[in-house]
């Protein structure tokens, strides 16, 4: 089986020591600079976006009451979730009931008067006929009996208008969600369009928006369309803990001239209740996976005045600086476009002792000069 090339290194080392040890009487060999080494290799590798967010509830609703009178009763504690339709405050209803009566009543008055205007508009129209009545007394029955319609009609705008009052006196959930704190105590009078009663955010889904730079936006067209995956954790929450994961919901359509950035959102079922409404976030927003990118760890890559470089270690034990095109950088890792071969083994610590053509010395491996054992 072939070995790979960091164990060759291995073997290298090992050997010239041995020979170091060995040799009678030869001037030892001056030792190489200790370092740490990986293998560059070929992986398939999201291609993500970082950000930071704030997580929003989908819909926020202020609750208002709709009409005026005693807060009679509250029927929720604050911060309990509520279901759409669930009871949330009664106004007393009494004074709207007595409306409603009211009303009812008047209606049926004018009805009976109504009946009985256009039961005398046929007696006259029978009448006119045969001129028993004049023609003006005939108009005046019509008139009579088109202004009882007229009243009528006003009198069932005025029972609709007393019945949703008091509807309106019983208010209600409109959406699902988690109440916030009661604004409004049992017993206090509320006035119609006053100030909120309660709050109420639907966070179970919950969005997360963020901003990316533009520069991102051609991948983000491209891909866009597709169900692309967001990994977001609490700003508090440990590197290590379950991130919640969600789907890209909107992209802005005009870009934020004054940052450069691009407003997405993603939503989340939130089923856990792990992000809440204002809570900042850490957003990972992966638009596809590169099947075959060549990776170093991010700690081999050296920013110098020509440009980014590696040292790579030749098979002979020698450094060598080679130039490097920086792709993208993934976490701890940084894909390369061009500089190094899979398999090629790159210096990621000690390279501050290091120039081109400088022994090294792996970490971990006997020193050349290391005296022999007994």
């Amino acid at each position: 089986m072939t070995s790979s090339p960091l164990a060759r290194l291995l073997t290298i080392a090992a050997a010239a020591a041995a020979l170091a040890a060995c040799g009678k009487g030869t001037a030892a060999a001056p030792p190489g600079a200790p370092v740490t080494v990986a293998t560059a290799e070929r992986k398939a590798l999201p291609y993500e976006i970082t950000a930071t967010g704030t997580a929003e509830p989908v819909q926020t609703v202020a609750i208002v009451s709709q009409v005026g009178g005693l807060l009679s009763k509250v029927a929720f504690k604050e911060g309990d979730d509520v279901t759409a339709g669930q009871l949330l405050f009664q106004v007393d209803p009494r004074p709207y009931q007595a409306v409603l009566d009211q009303s009812l009543g008047i209606l049926a008055r004018d009805q009976a008067q109504l009946a009985n205007a256009e039961a005398d508009l046929k007696r006259y129209e029978a009448l006119v006929a045969k001129e028993y009545v004049t023609a003006q007394q005939y108009e005046q029955a019509k008139t009579a009996a088109e202004a009882d319609r007229a009243t009528l009609a006003a009198d069932r705008a005025n029972v609709e208008t007393a019945r949703l009052n008091l509807q309106f006196a019983t208010i209600r959930a409109p959406i699902s969600g988690r109440a916030g704190s009661l604004l409004v105590k049992e017993g206090n009078l509320v006035k119609a369009g006053g100030q909120p009663l309660v709050t109420i955010n639907q966070i179970h889904p919950i969005l997360v928006r963020f901003a990316v730079p533009v520069v991102h936006l051609p991948l983000l067209r491209k891909y866009g369309n597709a169900a692309l995956p967001v990994d977001v954790r609490p700003g508090s929450a440990s590197s290590v803990s379950e991130p919640s994961r969600g789907m890209l919901s909107f992209v802005d359509n005009a870009v934020d001239t004054l940052t450069g950035t691009i407003l997405l959102k993603a939503r989340f079922e939130n089923k856990d209740g792990a992000l809440w409404p204002g809570e900042f976030v850490n957003v990972v927003l992966a638009l596809f996976t590169q099947g075959d990118a060549l990776v170093v760890p991010s700690s081999a890559v050296v920013q110098g005045q020509q440009g980014p470089f590696v040292f790579v270690v030749k098979p002979e034990g020698t450094a060598e600086t080679r130039p490097v095109v920086i792709g993208r950088v993934a976490g701890d890792v940084t894909v390369l476009d061009r500089g190094v071969e899979a398999g090629e083994v790159v210096v990621t610590d000690g390279q501050l002792r290091l120039n081109n053509g400088a022994r090294v010395q792996l970490k971990g491996a006997p020193a050349a000069n290391a005296p022999a054992k007994e």
